[in-house]
């Protein structure tokens, strides 16, 4: 995949997502996320400000704040903003086609970032935000190549994750199989997510995917 190709999916993904909040009653966006600690608003402020890094001595100041934990620093930033912006929908609308990044990412990033956060906010609240198997075959191998902050291959390197609708494969001993995204949000460290898989692998996979 290319960077466009990188670029048109973050873009499709930010307007899908800004037209599913745009839906969402005040309750649907106080409700828990996939994302453990964070409420469907925290997260849509997470991806609406990722356009809009802050300045070097800014993020100073919120490293100190968050006393050095950047999970703390992206939750406490995402929370102030979401408790100070009325319309998270329109917010979210106005930002998604920008390509500025904060320094410490890059695109490749931020692709498997809003493909991930969109469905953090769509299913808890049993909606559909729909997902090429490509782009999540993308997503997929990019998180498992990192280390920080998933450590995708020492968690799930014991067992062979086989998606069902794309070529995407990794790590090696008894299988599990499931749609490529729900094998991108089990990486991801997402809840919920072993019930919708099936194979001899997933007896494995339950003490890493509590």
């Amino acid at each position: 995949m290319d960077v466009e190709q990188h670029w048109r999916t973050i873009i499709d993904q930010r307007r899908a997502l800004a037209a599913l909040l745009a839906e969402l009653t005040p309750a649907e966006l106080d409700a828990p996320s996939l994302c453990a600690g964070w409420r469907v608003r925290d997260v849509a402020a997470h991806v609406a400000l990722a356009p809009r890094p802050p300045g070097p001595l800014a993020m100073l100041r919120e490293a100190a704040r968050a006393r050095g934990s950047f999970h703390r620093l992206n939750h406490d930033i995402a929370v102030r903003y979401a408790d100070t912006v009325a319309d998270l929908a329109a917010d979210l609308a106005r930002v998604a086609d920008s390509r500025r990044l904060p320094v410490v990412t890059n695109y490749r990033n931020i692709h498997y970032d809003v493909i991930v956060h969109a469905q953090d906010i769509a299913r808890p609240l049993a909606r559909v935000l729909a997902v090429d198997p490509e782009d999540a075959a993308v997503a997929a191998t990019r998180v498992w190549s990192m280390g920080w902050p998933f450590w995708a291959r020492r968690n799930f390197g014991r067992v062979h994750l086989v998606a069902d609708d794309s070529a995407f494969t990794a790590g090696v001993g008894p299988e599990v199989h499931g749609t490529t995204l729900d094998l991108l949000l089990l990486l991801t460290g997402r809840s919920g997510i072993l019930p919708l898989l099936r194979g001899e692998g997933l007896s494995l996979l339950e003490p890493v995917s509590r």
